[in-house]
């Protein structure tokens, strides 16, 4: 079991942990094996999750937490996808978002502040995870992973290699490697000059911490992504973007978006943010128009 469970990675194992809860739950009150079910009761139970209101995509998660025990071929079952194909009519699966801010807005905001050097510890280090995901267009998850150690400057740009496992490493996939040129032309929001003075400013504050990110106040300790997500949020509030509406993680949208439109192809976008060759993630649920106001369509009519 242990082997078994070292396939998952950490965020699907606790995904799939509250999953398997209420599959036992349910194997307990019909008194069966949660090893060996038929697809009569997986269908039940799924169509209990569905009751309850569950997503599309949830819903798929329980069918593959539930595989975990009773065997992968529960999917190749003619009833079992007629149910998921099913599922997509009664409750598709959308994209959390319908449109992207501009990452201009954002940039703006952080070319308003001070100088690299004049800034406090705090908004450094939020300007600094900002970057990264706008630059960059990865995961939470992968900047929360970043050691010193694999960071590499060059004369033109600065690499950092991830070598640890995250969401899209694979067999035979290589591992991801993150590159930050230096933008002279204005190193406010140039993200590599910004990295150099973060090092240099935290440098003597780290002990013996290999984590590129730590927090900006006493005891400076490595950070979680939930916490790398709470301080972009702050920076998109200050911005004036709706908060509301968009989380830390619609960098990912608004970065990917963005380079399109600019015509950067579709495989750099996605070798870059960290999608397979085949993977058609992008162009689903992330390759999306910039938001535009409600009363735009009126306000063009009247000043026309």
């Amino acid at each position: 079991m242990d082997i078994m469970l070292a396939s998952l990675t950490e965020s699907s194992y606790k995904q799939y942990n509250s999953c398997l809860k209420k599959w036992w739950k349910f194997c307990e009150n019909m008194k069966i094996s949660p090893f060996e079910s038929s697809i009569e009761n997986i269908l039940l139970f799924l169509t209990n999750i569905f009751e309850s209101g569950a997503a599309h995509s949830s819903i798929n998660c329980y069918r593959s937490a539930v595989s975990l025990l009773v065997g992968p071929e529960i999917a190749q079952d003619d009833r079992m996808k007629r149910f998921f194909k099913g599922l997509s009519k009664l409750r598709p699966s959308k994209p959390k978002y319908d449109s992207t801010w501009d990452p201009k807005i954002v940039l703006d905001y952080l070319s308003s502040l001070s100088k690299n050097e004049e800034l406090s510890l705090k908004i450094l280090t939020m300007k600094l995870i900002t970057l990264f995901a706008l630059i960059t267009g990865h995961r939470m998850q992968t900047f929360a992973l970043i050691k010193i150690e694999n960071v590499l400057v060059t004369n033109k740009h600065i690499e950092i290699k991830i070598p640890d496992r995250i969401k899209t490493s694979g067999a035979n996939r290589k591992q991801s490697c993150l590159v930050l040129p230096f933008y002279k032309k204005n190193r406010k929001i140039c993200a590599a000059s910004t990295l150099q003075h973060y090092l240099e400013k935290t440098k003597d504050l780290r002990s013996n911490i290999n984590s590129l990110f730590i927090s900006h106040k006493k005891p400076h300790k490595k950070v979680t992504s939930q916490t790398l997500s709470r301080w972009i949020k702050e920076i998109l509030e200050n911005s004036g973007i709706d908060t509301n509406v968009f989380t830390a993680h619609s960098t990912r949208h608004a970065s990917t978006s963005a380079a399109k439109r600019r015509g950067i192809d579709i495989d750099t976008v996605r070798r870059t943010a960290g999608w397979t060759k085949k993977s058609n993630t992008f162009i689903k649920f992330y390759n999306l128009n910039l938001t535009v106001p409600s009363d735009a369509f009126g306000k063009a009519i009247v000043s026309s």
